[in-house]
């Protein structure tokens, strides 16, 4: 939550479900199943090589071996 009058403290938070709106079905999931679902399959990130987490723990998993 931002301070009054000060929208550049929401500007994360807005991209993350700005981006989220625009690539999911939003009416085949409920609301919990959207979150973890699009963040866990679709939402790629920097700190995990550009990769989302499924792919990078799958990732380790076949390194691992």
């Amino acid at each position: 939550m931002s301070r009054r009058g000060n929208c550049w403290d929401n500007t994360h938070i807005e991209s993350y479900f700005g981006h989220m709106k625009d690539e999911i079905n939003l009416e085949s999931y409920t609301r919990n199943q959207i979150y973890i679902a699009y963040y866990n399959n679709h939402r790629y990130q920097w700190n995990l090589k550009k990769m989302t987490p499924v792919m990078y723990r799958n990732h380790l998993l076949i390194a691992a071996i």
